[in-house]
């Protein structure tokens, strides 16, 4: 069993230990394994242990990963979701190239966006973004802004809004990690009661995982516990 493979039994243990310990289903999380940075040869390995969901940030950097990634294992089913911040004049190749989108937090993104997204795909899956702890350093539409946010999104033809994202301020403390992820649950509670079709909250990484998944996540976002330390060195941040 290679390097990665163990580290995604590892992940996957904790993942498992988490919904149990939160009285919920088994099934009830997905691990994203976040691959940016490292080269395709490492999600192939991630591959052959049986992790079929990858995030990318950077979109050229993801780009070539997944033709490479399609080119050594074709016909398999291998989903994409992009989980970095979107510039206006890059969502053609989003739109084009991943399943799923996390970080939209602008009318102006989504709606190009959809009208990018090409009539043989289907709908693209969309998370909104919401900047929980209020950092000015943090992107995401604020709690008030999601409402209206959330109604124009769920509108647009070639998008399917799933739920939302976060990525709270971090913190060493359990309960408070546990407040800000219960602070998004209840956005999205709210969500779903004003009608809004929702089943996703993608918050928690490998430092706060389980206390996401006791608030409710249903999709964690691991990276270097499964690929190790990042180089930031050879990478695309469009």
């Amino acid at each position: 069993m290679s390097t990665i493979a163990h580290k995604l039994q590892a992940v996957d243990e904790t993942i498992q230990a988490a919904i149990k310990a939160s009285g919920r289903a088994p099934g009830t999380v997905q691990l994203l394994a976040v691959s940016k940075t490292f080269p395709a040869g490492a999600v192939l390995e991630a591959v052959a242990a049986g992790q079929r969901a990858f995030g990318e940030n950077y979109l050229q950097e993801g780009i070539d990963k997944i033709a490479a990634v399609g080119a050594a294992l074709p016909g398999e089913a291998i989903e994409w979701h992009f989980i970095g911040p979107i510039q206006s004049n890059k969502t053609r190749p989003i739109a084009a190239s991943f399943a799923w989108v996390h970080t939209v937090e602008r009318l102006k993104i989504a709606q190009r966006l959809s009208e990018q997204r090409p009539d043989d795909l289907p709908p693209l899956n969309i998370c909104l973004q919401v900047n929980i702890s209020g950092e000015a350093s943090k992107s995401g539409a604020t709690p008030e802004e999601l409402p209206e946010l959330a109604r124009q999104v769920a509108a647009l033809s070639r998008l399917k809004l799933r739920g939302l994202m976060a990525i709270p301020e971090p913190e060493t403390d359990v309960s408070k990690q546990r407040a800000a992820f219960a602070r998004v649950r209840m956005l999205f509670d709210q969500l779903r009661a004003d009608g809004f079709d929702l089943d996703t909250l993608s918050m928690g990484m490998s430092a706060d995982l389980e206390a996401a998944i006791a608030e409710g996540a249903t999709i964690v976002r691991v990276g270097s516990a499964i690929f190790g330390a990042r180089n930031y060195d050879n990478k695309d941040k469009a």
